[in-house]
Formats: C-alpha cells, structure tokens, sequence
C-alpha cells in the first residue's frame, strides 16, 4: 500500500493531507498566512510566507501520518502572480493576488482597444484584472526589473511554479496548462505560449515556465524541506484540480467549489469549447491527467461574504452560525445581499461594481443579512450554470459540490431548490487537495486508473423542492439587485 502527500495552497492558508491509496486521510495540516492591502483594491501576498506555512502544513500532515508518501502533489491558487531572481530565489516583489484590482484601467484600456477579441479567441478568457498578465506587465513596468527580465536574471509563475522552484533548489521552472491557462499568454489551441500575447503585455518569454502535463513527475524536493526528498508528479490550479477529484471527467459533468469565492466547472473533453460572452474556456485535465477543456464561470466572493459577516460586521462569531440563523426566518424579508466587494464575475465582469444590499427595513434582522449571505452564494451559482449550460447547450444532470460552504445543509438544499437539479455532496469535500493526490498518484501508480482512484466516493443528494414559479421569483429578485449594484458602477459621479 501507499499514499500521496498533497498540498492545497489557497489564498487564505495552505492545507496539506496525506491520502492513502484507500481514500482515506492519513494525516492533515493546516496553516493561515498574511493578507496585505496596501492600498484600496489592492491584494498581497508574501511568497516566502507562503513557502514556509506550506511546509509547515506539509510537516505536520508528515507528522501524524507516520509513514513516507510516494511522492507529492500541488495545487494552488491560481493567477496569483510570483516575479523572484532565478539564481537567488529570492521574490524581487510582493505576489499580486488574483482578487487584486490594481490593472483595472488597463483591462478597461484593452477592451475599448478591441484587444478582448483576440484575447477571447486565443485564451478563452476576457480583459480582466483576475488573471495574471496584466498583473505581470504592471511588475515589469518597473525599469529595473524589465531589464532584469530581459537578461534571463528573473523568473516568475503562478503560485505553483514559485512552490516547485522553491522545493527544487532552482533546478525546475515549470507550470501545468491548467495554470498556464489562467494567465492571458496561453493558447488553449496550441497548449502553449503565444508570441503574440508575450508582445501584448511585454513579457519575456525566458521569464515563464515550461508547461507540462498535469500528471508526471517534474522534479524532486530537496530533502532539507521535509525530511525526505519526494517526487513533485502533480500540479494543477485549484478549481481544475477539484474538478479532477470530483470526478469530472466525462462531458457535462459539473462541480461548483465554494471557498472564498465560487467557481464553477462544466468538463467539456478533449473539444476546444466557444462559449457564450461572460463565460470563460479553460484548460481542465482528462481522465489521465492529459490537458481537456472546461467552461468555467467564477463569483469573486462567496465564502468571504460570510467572512465580513463575521470579521466586518461582527453579527456572527463563526461560520457554523449561519445554518441555524437562515432556518430560524422564513426568508430574507425581502433583504437582497450583491457581495461584489471587488467586482463582479462571470456573466458581468464588471470590476468597478462593489457590494451593494437591497430591501433593507426596520424590521431586517442579522437572521435576515445572513440569509441573504448564503442566498446570493446560491443565487449567483445558479446564474453562472444557466448561463453556462444553457448556451452550449449542454445537458448537466447534477452539480457536485465541494469546499467549506458545501458542508451547510440548508445551503445545499437552497441551491438544488434553485437549479432544478439535485446536488451531490462528496464524503470527502477536501476534493481540491483530492485531486492533487490523484494526478500524482497516478504518475506514480499509486492507483492505475481515475476509475480506482475516485471508487470509493460517495455521495449525499439533495434533490430539488421549490416549485419553477417560486424558483423564477426568487432568480427575477436576485437579477434586479445585481442591476442595481451594476448601475452604481457604471453611473459614476460626474468631475
């Protein structure tokens, strides 16, 4: 027998698990990290930070596991952008975090440029803050450091690439496509870099990575970080990754993780898919951790919604509240919640739009704000697999459902109640590390197959109960706050 060593390094904090070829969790760690917002917008992270409560989540899941992992797998936060020095290793910059809205004016810039269309046909992604080449080219903006660029001096990544570099002494620069398709530079049809996009933003092409597959080892760890030198033989973002232990692996299959937002995924197979404006194509892996495709839509703010409930507002002291304080009103009294605290997502991608609460009276209760918090996680959910589903036409015959949020029943009945399709809660909703574990696992034949590897699974369904009319109403009431958080971003008050 024999296990994976997988990490998940999120936004927030870094979860490792060491996963047995059973299915079961050997052993766990976790640590949280800084959040630096320098300025309104703007979002930081430290890479070393990063790097050292990784291995310190590593180290402990290590710890109670009590035996040797085959090898190691990652998964990461994905356009969150690294610039570091080649030969040092030390970051020249603070990580420009995916949720940063500091390129805003050049996305805006883009699109009237007519540059979208390009960007649309070549990555399947639009002009948006979110992803990381503009992100990269504001780095570069830096005299010093372009230069330094220029010369080969640096190198940069998403999140995955610093990690492996780190782990490796500098001996391996590379990304998976899943990541490398989250970037704006890389062409879903040729699966690599395009010159043209290079151009566009003016990055190096000796900066970036080398892409590899998803699944197959890339290098090995130094065994001064852990102990141990282990084989590093999966990488994939995290929503990809989720997909994959998920279990997406054939057409139509969908998953809606929900973390600090929600990102949703429709497995579309090895065909390159044309979605409809607002939704996005990305690289996702097959069932042998080979590159396929996917249609992804994203909302910026989900759990982080219940977070400034909490952290903001103080009307909760955790997250486990909130379940027992939406059953205990009958709805949200007409209270409806637009949390889009930096920008709206997929179908809008609106970057200047911000949260915005509707219905508001004497008689709203923090019952009422909490229930409108979940509601408007469910409600943008369903509007994103509508939008996504229903344009290509493609038939979704349940959404399986991961991450912190999915664990509250009431929620995940509301959003079956919502899309008229029962929703499937894995035994394991860590599926994001799952997937990790997965495609290294099967680099290393640690299971043979995806079929073997997800066996075990199994799953709680919640089947739909709320009528089409109720269902139409409660979608009609959420799509006119959206309008209103809209127009106050695109109504700017005159000089």
């Amino acid at each position: 027998m024999a296990s994976i060593l997988a990490l998940d390094q999120g936004t927030t904090g870094s979860t490792a698990l060491v996963i047995h070829q059973d299915g079961s969790v050997l052993g766990r760690g976790y640590r949280e990290f800084t959040q630096y917002f320098p300025r309104p917008g703007w979002v930081e992270h430290d890479p070393e930070e990063i790097l050292q409560v990784s291995l310190q989540a590593m180290a402990e899941a290590l710890a109670s596991a009590g035996e040797r992992p085959a090898g190691l797998g990652i998964t990461n936060q994905r356009e969150t952008v690294v610039l570091w020095d080649r030969r040092t290793l030390a970051p020249v910059a603070p990580a420009i975090v995916w949720q940063d809205r500091r390129t805003t004016a050049r996305c805006r810039e883009l699109r009237e440029a007519g540059a979208e269309v390009v960007l649309r046909e070549r990555t399947g992604l639009v002009a948006d803050p979110y992803f990381s080449a503009t992100k990269l080219e504001w780095l570069l903006a830096d005299p010093a450091l372009k230069r330094r660029a220029g010369k080969g001096e640096l190198a940069a990544g998403t999140v995955e690439s610093w990690l492996v570099a780190k782990l490796t002494g500098g001996r391996v620069h590379v990304s998976d496509h899943t990541n490398a398709s989250r970037t704006l530079l890389y062409d879903l049809r040729d699966r690599d870099w395009h010159p043209d996009l290079l151009e566009l933003f003016g990055v190096p092409r000796e900066l970036l990575p080398s892409i590899v597959s998803s699944s197959g080892v890339v290098g090995e760890s130094d065994t001064d970080h852990l102990g141990v030198p282990l084989p590093i033989a999966g990488l994939a973002g995290d929503q990809q990754s989720a997909l994959f232990g998920q279990g997406c692996c054939r057409d139509g299959l969908a998953k809606n993780t929900y973390g600090t937002g929600a990102f949703l995924l429709v497995y579309r197979g090895d065909r390159l898919p044309r979605p409809p404006d607002g939704v996005l194509a990305t690289a996702a892996c097959g069932p042998r951790g080979e590159p396929a495709y996917a249609l992804e839509g994203s909302v910026f703010i989900a759990g982080a919604a219940v977070q400034w409930l909490r952290d903001g507002l103080g009307l909760i002291g955790s997250s486990a509240e909130t379940d027992a304080l939406a059953r205990s009103v009958p709805d949200t009294g007409g209270v409806t919640f637009v949390p889009a605290f930096v920008g709206l997502g997929t179908p809008y991608w609106e970057p200047e739009a911000r949260g915005t609460i509707t219905g508001i009276t004497r008689g709203t209760t923090r019952a009422h704000l909490v229930r409108a918090a979940l509601e408007a996680i469910v409600h943008s959910s369903a509007e994103l697999l509508s939008t996504m589903a229903g344009a290509e036409g493609v038939d979704v015959p349940a959404l399986r459902v991961d991450g912190g949020a999915a664990a509250n029943d009431w929620m995940m009945q509301h959003q079956a109640d919502i899309l008229g399709i029962p929703v499937e809660r894995p035994d394991m909703v860590e599926t994001t590390a799952l997937g990790a574990a997965g495609l290294a696992g099967l680099a290393l034949g640690v299971w043979g197959s995806a079929d073997e590897f997800l066996g075990r699974r199994r799953f709680t369904r919640f089947e739909p109960r709320m009528s089409a009319e109720e269902r139409r109403r409660r979608l009609e009431a959420w799509r006119r706050a959206v309008s209103a958080a809209l127009a106050w971003a695109r109504s700017p008050l005159s000089p």
